[in-house]
């Protein structure tokens, strides 16, 4: 079918940037890039079976797709190993078949039903022997992963770790072909590159949406160039942080406090393979620190940039600071601001200049209840990477500094922190500048709680029946796998779902949402008659459709007979970048554009809020939705939700909804695991860059999470949706539960009991959804026996119209 002109705009925009996502971990030779297409031998799952994105919510239902190996042949390579795909394919289908019958064994021997057991579950690669032999002037081996929603990574063959069939050809391939092959990871997260870290030219090219094909190939002739850098540290199993829990049933432990991802590497001394903020392209630079300079708390730090290479590239200039560790310890640097450059010719140079606040930097004490800048030396450093930085002044702060007063809101969790007993020892110049800033350059921010908010008028009149049907998503009865997997829209087909219609005849429409984060997820075909909306193909995932009775399966993917004249419609939605493909560029600019493309699509389609961006910190390499986070850092994780948040909101009638809020860093048990963390690990790193984002950018949404923090629900979570989120954040919009879907979900132990609608909108969330009878119920008995207030119930009723307004087109 021929593609729709704003496709054909998207994929050309996104196309043009999307290099930027990627990055060399190894180059060596002069075979790279190609100055025309080759002879080549293909190799690989992800050749003919190229993963766009993760699965769950980060798929879309694009127009189409396109492999790696079809995208070559497009660009007019020729492709001499088709014998060897055909006989992989053999392989993957009896592997498959396999894997989903052990599913449905362990389900029966859990007494689970399977599609909870299935969900989110990732078939390992398999082990295969066949013929790799070939002649042709270039090779690829192209070793992809992916993991989904409802399941966490294995450390095991095939996943984490390479399988013996992989490392036995890809280092076959490097000693027929040398500098001539390349090994390209069509990955969403890290893998242990340690048996053949001895390729040549290892390309990180990740999962880049639609165009992940069309953007190989670019790089490849050279037509575009890798210039992004990795967000999260690579490293060997062994070496990881392992001090906290991950993937525990009910209670995860984060012992770890603030030691996450490169805080952790850096401040032991342990030596990743691959280092947080690294990533090479065809060209090399070199970065010449200038000056510091301060004005009050602001600091401005500029570089010289010099393209040194024989390419045109980009490069990131990376600004760490090194915090004095002795009241409280603190890692031995933290990412402060960063900044791309422009394009940049061989032998050509840029001057950098990038500022950031030093009250940004404080570090939370628990103890006083605020955020501490404490008195000492902190350190500048620049560079491209966490491990390759040099100092390039020294800030003194002769006294402690009170930045923001606050007032702590979680729950002790019966252990103290780990800290490191010998932490890497800071060393620098004696040349180096000092700039003494006196305690008068700063002003405490005392923070307002409790504010007495006001309620329209419209919201005053309706009854306590009509304010308790807003604040539920507009549910459909018996919408049972529906809304599991959030397609519970009235409107527009496939969507996620939409809140109540009650205001319609005001004026004030409801609102329309669809999943994300790697573009819109709705239905591609439809059609309307009297009855309404009526999809033409199933919208159960494959992963989920797998478990379903056989009689089912035939039910939902058959065609209805439709009456003569009835006119097919079609939402074709553009598959954009993975959002950790999407931050590995840097750029909140690219972000932007990202965001654009969506928003655009969701003026199109009808959709006012997409269920998006997601942004939760990558802590740990086993959670299965990493391909949809951003980083390990929560400034980088900010800024560049902030970009996407931008140019979604740029489109009228368009928002975003930040999510998941918070510490959602595991899949298993996802409905009710409790993630124990202290108050300043939450505040300094799983929290911090939702703050950035709504500060920087003003979403008109954000989701809490599944998971419980330290026994309580986040939905239900007072402390954290109002005295965080919105009277220290400034967060003005409306805040609504993941899609919950009552006790169904939980196994038959379950510790914790799923949300509680009374107590959710007590705590002054305004929406539970996607919504039904039971939450009805519950908010109707809290009101009764005091949970919850009318006057509760007005203010989030107020907030939800507000919001309602500001996206009316």
């Amino acid at each position: 079918m021929k593609m729709m002109e704003y496709e054909k705009n998207h994929m050309e925009q996104l196309r043009n940037i999307s290099g930027e996502c990627t990055l060399f971990l190894k180059r060596h030779g002069n075979v790279f890039p190609l100055n025309k297409p080759v002879k080549t031998a293909l190799y690989g799952h992800g050749a003919r079976h190229t993963i766009r994105g993760g699965m769950g919510s980060g798929e879309v239902n694009s127009h189409f797709e396109v492999s790696i190996e079809q995208g070559l042949k497009d660009a007019g390579f020729t492709i001499v190993t088709e014998q060897w795909l055909n006989e992989y394919d053999r392989v993957m289908v009896q592997a498959k078949q396999d894997f989903y019958d052990e599913i449905r064994q362990r389900a029966k021997e859990m007494k689970q039903n399977a599609i909870i057991v299935g969900m989110g579950a990732v078939m390992p690669e398999p082990e295969y022997s066949i013929s790799i032999q070939s002649d042709a002037d270039i090779a690829l081996y192209i070793l992809s992963r992916t993991s989904g929603e409802g399941g966490d990574r294995n450390i095991i063959s095939g996943d984490f770790l390479l399988t013996s069939s992989e490392i036995r050809d890809i280092r076959y391939l490097q000693n027929q072909y040398g500098d001539a092959f390349m090994l390209v990871l069509n990955v969403s997260g890290p893998i242990d590159l340690r048996p053949v870290n001895d390729v040549s030219n290892i390309l990180l090219l990740g999962q880049l949406g639609v165009n992940t094909a069309a953007v190989l190939t670019d790089l490849l002739l050279g037509r575009t160039y890798p210039s992004g850098k990795l967000t999260q540290t690579w490293a060997a199993w062994e070496d990881y942080c392992h001090i906290g829990d991950i993937c525990e049933q009910d209670d995860t432990e984060y012992k770890e406090g603030v030691y996450v991802g490169y805080r952790y590497f850096d401040s032991v001394g342990k030596e990743p393979i691959y280092p947080f903020g690294y990533g090479a392209g065809y060209t090399d630079f070199t970065i010449k620190a200038k000056t510091v300079t301060v004005d009050r708390q602001s600091v401005k730090v500029t570089a010289s940039v010099t393209n040194t290479g024989n390419y045109p590239g980009r490069e990131v200039v990376q600004v760490y600071l090194s915090a004095p560790s002795v009241t409280i310890d603190r890692p031995y640097q933290e990412l402060a601001c960063y900044k791309k450059t422009g394009e940049l010719q061989p032998e050509e140079s840029e001057d950098v200049m990038i500022c950031f606040d030093l009250t940004d930097m404080a570090c939370y004490d628990t103890e006083e209840a605020c955020w501490k800048l404490t008195a000492g030396d902190y350190i500048v450093r620049i560079g491209n990477s966490s491990r390759n930085t040099e100092e390039m002044a020294i800030i003194r702060l002769e006294q402690d500094i009170i930045t923001r007063r606050c007032r702590n809101v979680f729950n002790d969790r019966g252990f103290e922190d780990w800290k490191p007993e010998s932490q890497v020892p800071h060393t620098w110049s004696s040349e180096l500048p000092v700039i003494v800033i006196d305690k008068d350059a700063f002003v405490t921010l005392d923070t307002v709680y409790d504010t007495e908010l006001p309620v329209e008028e419209i919201v005053h009149q309706k009854t306590d029946e009509d304010l308790i049907q807003l604040g539920v998503g507009a549910f459909k009865k018996n919408a049972g796998l529906a809304g599991i997997i959030g397609t519970a829209s009235f409107s527009v087909p496939g969507a996620a779902g939409e809140t109540s219609s009650l205001l319609n005849d005001q004026g004030i429409n409801r609102l329309v949402m669809a999943d994300g984060p790697a573009g819109l997820r709705l239905s591609r075909d439809y059609y309307r008659d009297e009855k309404g909306i009526h999809v033409l193909e199933s919208t159960i995932p494959e992963s989920i459709a797998a478990f379903l009775p056989k009689i089912v399966r035939w039910f939902i993917g058959r065609k209805p007979k439709l009456k003569e004249g009835t006119e097919i419609q079609h939402q074709y939605a553009t598959h954009i970048p993975s959002g950790n493909a999407i931050a590995q560029s840097w750029n909140p600019e690219l972000a932007r554009v990202c965001g654009n493309v969506v928003g655009e699509e969701m003026n199109l389609f009808g959709i006012h809020l997409w269920l998006a961006p997601a942004l939760n910190i990558l802590r740990h390499i086993r959670c299965g939705r990493n391909f949809e986070y951003y980083s390990e850092d929560p400034v980088l994780s900010g800024t560049i939700a902030a970009g996407i948040t931008e140019g979604v909101q740029e489109i009228p009638g368009c928002g975003v909804t930040i999510k998941h809020i918070c510490a959602n860093n595991q899949e298993l048990n996802r409905y009710n695991s409790n993630s124990v963390v202290s108050e300043r690990a939450l505040r300094e790193i799983y929290l911090k860059g939702f703050g950035i984002c709504i500060r920087n950018s003003s979403p008109a949404a954000a989701m809490t999470s599944y998971n419980l923090v330290n026994g309580k629900h986040t939905s239900e979570h007072r402390g954290l949706i109002e005295d965080i989120l919105r009277s220290e954040f400034g967060f003005d919009g409306i805040v609504m539960t993941d899609w919950i879907t009552g006790g169904s979900v939980l196994s038959k132990n379950a510790k914790y009991p799923v949300p509680h609608a009374g107590k959710v909108a007590a705590a002054g969330s305004e929406l539970f959804m996607p919504g039904s009878n039971k939450e009805i119920k519950e908010m109707k008995e809290a009101l009764k026996n005091g949970v919850l207030t009318r006057r509760q119930l007005e203010i989030n009723a107020s907030r939800l119209v507000t919001t309602m307004r500001k996206l009316q087109k």
